[in-house]
């Protein structure tokens, strides 16, 4: 399935961003100018089922959406060879299947990654599609209203029964494919301290956002461009 992608900057080096669970290219608003600003070339897709992207077809409520067909999708859409390729949650654990699967890409960065290990109850994540921007702003207030906005759109055309690409629960990759970074939050419910140093001595290198939730980049955008020190 071929993917919208969307692109910021003209530089030499190129730069993939994908977006987490019920998001699309919108949630990288500021991340996506200021690579373009350090010389790359930023492509940024919508997922299967998020944004301008087509929804995998099949009866509503059905297991419709898998890791491996999202990690196909990024490698047979995006350019081979970029420089660095930055996941956030569902968008992490897709950009890890798609390097597996031979994915060019030189590092790759994770931010608070999905990658749970235990069952967790996803309703939520579905009833979160009929979220108002007052409730978006009162879950994230330390967004800019910018970015509630484009939550707000972005859930417009999310498909929620992405969700079951996370069921079962993915769990921990076994090794770094490419030399790897993982941002956390501070702390990270997806990957808590006992996974956190599994991922070490399987050659991932960590550093933690302090105060940052989930949503790192949105959160605090400065402190997540500062850990990306001698990444980007």
């Amino acid at each position: 399935m071929r993917l919208t992608v969307h692109t910021w900057g003209t530089g030499e080096r190129t730069a993939l961003l994908v977006h987490g669970m019920m998001a699309d290219h919108r949630t990288w608003r500021r991340v996506g100018p200021a690579l373009a600003e350090r010389g790359y070339r930023v492509a940024a897709v919508d997922l299967r089922g998020h944004g301008t992207s087509p929804r995998q077809p099949g009866p509503e409520g059905a297991r419709r959406y898998r890791l491996d067909d999202m990690a196909a999708d990024l490698a047979d859409s995006c350019p081979s060879g970029a420089e660095l390729a930055l996941g956030h949650s569902l968008g992490a654990l897709v950009l890890q299947r798609a390097i597996d699967l031979g994915l060019d890409v030189g590092r790759a960065v994770f931010s608070d990654p999905a990658w749970r290990t235990q069952p967790h109850d996803l309703g939520p994540a579905r009833a979160y599609r009929n979220a108002t921007p007052a409730q978006i702003r009162a879950a994230n207030p330390r967004w800019e209203d910018a970015a509630v906005a484009d939550e707000s759109a972005c859930l417009a055309l999310w498909d929620p029964d992405t969700v079951t690409a996370l069921d079962p629960p993915p769990g921990l990759p076994a090794a770094e494919a490419v030399p790897s970074l993982v941002l956390l939050a501070d702390p990270s419910e997806r990957v808590p301290p006992v996974q956190q140093q599994a991922l070490l001595t399987r050659g991932f290198s960590l550093r933690r956002v302090t105060g940052a939730g989930h949503n790192i980049h949105r959160d605090d955008f400065p402190a997540f461009m500062d850990a990306l020190a001698g990444w980007v």
